[in-house]
């Protein structure tokens, strides 16, 4: 289960729009608790940068199972 502090990252496996070098590191904010498609999620929270600075508030709707655990300062690939 996803919670507030968790940082995770984000490619393809997450969505399309993550592909190639749109990939990124995620450090989580808030979880959406709200119902949606099957196995997707909304996530609100910061892109890092390799050191795990944050860089821009986004809010990303992905496929959990895509989602891979990260540590901060991991990058952004």
């Amino acid at each position: 289960m996803l919670r507030p502090g968790d940082v995770v990252h984000v490619g393809p496996e997450a969505s399309v729009q993550f592909s190639g070098d749109r990939a990124l590191t995620f450090r989580i904010i808030r979880v959406d608790p709200r119902a949606t498609y099957d196995g997707w999620i909304w996530l609100e929270g910061y892109v890092l940068d390799a050191t795990g600075t944050a860089l821009q508030r986004r809010r990303i709707f992905v496929r959990e199972v895509g989602l891979r655990r990260g540590q901060p300062g991991a990058g952004n690939s």
